[in-house]
């Protein structure tokens, strides 16, 4: 795989040598920092420029020495250090309580609220309004804090005038999209591009980051072209001239949840049961009768090629590629870590099926279950679960009776961000441009069975049950020690945050929000545009 554009061995090896060089100098450069507030404020910028994993020991050095400090430290009293210290250590995992916030509560004729001083610090606002996001259940003073935070930061860019155009850019973007439930790698490159680099350390990770988008996108476009061959190599685009057709749309998942250049190839994997995901919900939405959608799943759960043998065309060539491609995926890990999971990849792409054929009988019959059914179904029929059981294994984790109970876990981590995702698109604000089919919808089912008649209202149920499902993703990422690996954690939580970028449709029924993630990380246009066509 190239390191960059270039087809020149030279040039790649220069680009490669200077890539180092400046890493080194970074990481020297972070040796040297002092253990105060500047070296959180050097955490927090290698962090928004996508490089924190390059620097993972360095970093972890500094936080643990925070956390000590913090344990005999005074309060700190300035809003801005405090909320971010206190949010750079949680997302590291380490234990720290929201207590400390109280320092910033006074009493107010008997009501103890955030004081009235704070509200000028437009910064520590903003700073206060992302920590308030990695809060957990019963941590009230976080919802105090993202009330407050939010409802001023509001005031303030609403009493701004034109001339203050960035400013406003900057408070929209911090409401819009906190840090902790965004992607870094989609927000680096205008984080880089609104960098003042008024220090020497700046300059350098300017650098260094603009070497380090040159060598993703080398990658990301080196899978995009393996990615884009094998879907149109299955056909299944020419058999199903109604469905989705959209490989490079899907490989943004997978860029998403593993942004690291070394997990390349599992990324180019990890994209297939993505896109077929998409084939297999058009087939029952668009193509199916009941009768064929019955003998399908009851092939897929039997593992049975043979048993799709009078299905159509588009069903064996479906089934014939998840075949093909779960035997892929479990061959790869076998070779790397030595054990083969084709026995869970079965049973999860079983359940999957079997979780269409319920939502499929319950749309024919025009009987809509209670909400709540319908939503425990629709978890498995997200293809969340079947996706990252399949990420498990890629990243190199081992089935034991521990792992399997965390993997199957109502409240768990892959149940909690297949949850956020069912909840999202089932808002039903947009449709997707090429899917026609009704699937139903946990509103509907909602707002029939609790009688409610306003969509504002059920609409205002959804966002709270989606906020409470990602408070127990925090726990269950963030602070569990009955869990899964980091790295396995960090990739749940960014599958999370990728959850609006992919459902966040305009009046257009387009994906602004993706393209424009798309556009930053791809900045080759003619590239681009020819994947697109």
């Amino acid at each position: 795989m190239a390191a960059h554009s270039s087809t020149d061995n030279i040039t790649e090896e220069t680009f490669l040598i200077k890539y180092k060089q400046k890493s080194d100098e970074v990481r020297d450069m972070i040796s040297k920092v002092e253990q105060d507030h500047q070296s959180l404020v050097l955490i927090d910028t290698i962090q928004r420029l996508g490089l924190g994993y390059l620097f993972q020991d360095e970093i972890e050095a500094i936080l643990q020495h925070q956390f000590l400090a913090t344990k005999s430290a005074i309060y700190d009293r300035d809003l801005y250090k405090a909320s971010l210290r206190f949010r750079l250590l949680r997302q590291q995992g380490y234990h720290v309580r929201p207590d400390d916030f109280g320092e910033f509560k006074e009493d107010n004729d008997g009501l103890i609220k955030f004081k009235d001083c704070l509200i000028g610090d437009t910064k520590g606002l903003m700073e206060l309004h992302e920590a308030s996001h990695l809060s957990m259940e019963g941590e009230d003073i976080l919802h105090e804090a993202a009330e407050f935070s939010s409802r001023h930061l509001n005031a303030k860019f609403a009493s701004l005038n034109d001339d203050d155009e960035e400013a406003k850019i900057v408070i929209k973007d911090c409401l819009l999209y906190p840090q902790h439930k965004s992607l870094p790698q989609f927000k680096a490159k205008n984080f880089l591009d609104n960098l003042n680099g008024d220090s020497e350390w700046e300059i350098l990770l300017q650098e260094l980051a603009n070497l380090e988008f040159s060598l993703v996108e080398s990658s990301h476009k080196d899978e995009i072209l393996q990615v884009v061959k094998w879907w149109k190599g299955l056909g299944l685009s020419k058999e199903l001239k109604s469905s989705r057709d959209q490989p490079l749309k899907w490989h943004m998942w997978s860029m998403a949840i593993l942004y690291e250049p070394t997990w390349s190839k599992h990324r180019t994997l990890l994209t297939k049961p993505i896109s077929l995901v998409y084939a297999v919900d058009d087939i029952f939405d668009l193509y199916g009768t009941m009768d064929q959608l019955t003998l399908f799943t009851e092939a897929v759960i039997r593992w049975d090629i043979s048993a799709a043998e009078n299905l159509p065309n588009y069903m064996k060539i479906c089934f014939a590629a998840i075949y093909d491609t779960t035997y892929e995926i479990c061959s790869v890990v076998f070779q790397e870590y030595g054990w083969n999971p084709i026995e869970t990849l079965r049973k999860v792409w079983g359940g999957l099926f079997n979780a269409f054929l319920v939502e499929a009988k319950w749309f024919t019959s025009g009987e809509l279950p209670k909400a709540e059914v319908y939503l425990e179904n629709g978890i498995v029929s997200s293809g969340v679960p079947m996706v990252l059981s399949h990420l498990f294994f890629l990243m190199g984790s081992g089935l034991t009776k521990e792992t399997e109970i965390l993997l199957n876990d109502s409240q768990g981590i892959t149940y909690s961000v297949a949850k956020i995702l069912r909840l999202l698109d089932d808002l039903g604000t947009a449709q997707d441009e090429h899917q026609e089919g009704y699937d139903g919808s946990y509103v509907e089912c909602y707002m029939k069975g609790k009688h409610v008649h306003s969509i504002e209202a059920a609409h205002e149920h959804v966002m709270t049950m989606v906020s409470d499902t990602w408070e127990n993703l925090n726990k269950q990422c963030l602070c569990s020690t009955r869990s899964f690996s980091h790295s396995l954690r960090k990739a749940c939580l960014n599958a999370a945050r990728m959850v609006p970028t992919m459902y966040n449709y305009d009046k257009n029924h387009r994906l602004p929000l993706l393209e424009q993630h798309i556009k930053s990380m791809l900045t080759d246009t003619e590239f681009t545009s020819s994947i697109l066509e």
